[in-house]
């Protein structure tokens, strides 16, 4: 199955993505900010990565555009994971590059549904 990096500094949802994924026979990176996020994505080339936004230092916005914008990481498909659930911060987003944008808490289903589709290249 694929390889997803979770970039989120809660080990409590850090744990909980991973117990989904791994249960469906993923494999899981982790990296507690968006700076490790993007280092870990720059070096590992996962094949999908699920991004918080709200974290110290370089944020998911922030973190995803320098990913989707990257020439070496532009390929690697992003969803927002995040309690920030305005329409603003949607369209934001989706702006700076994000495949797609759930808000936590996340229905395993709809999450699987959206990796799947992703990963697809939907």
């Amino acid at each position: 199955m694929a390889r997803i990096l979770i970039v989120d500094d809660s080990p409590t949802e850090t744990y909980k993505f991973r117990e989904i994924l791994e249960r469906h026979g993923h494999r899981v990176l982790e990296a507690a900010n968006g700076a490790d996020g993007v280092a870990v994505a720059r070096q590992e080339k996962p094949d999908l990565v699920l991004m918080d936004v709200v974290m110290p230092g370089l944020n998911g916005f922030q973190a995803t555009r320098q990913l989707t914008k990257g020439a070496d990481t532009a390929h690697i498909p992003v969803v927002i994971v995040t309690t920030k659930d305005q329409e603003t911060d949607r369209v934001w987003g989706k702006r700076q590059g994000a495949r797609d944008y759930l808000t936590k808490p996340v229905d395993e289903a709809v999450l699987l549904d959206v990796i799947n589709r992703c990963l697809a290249g939907g």
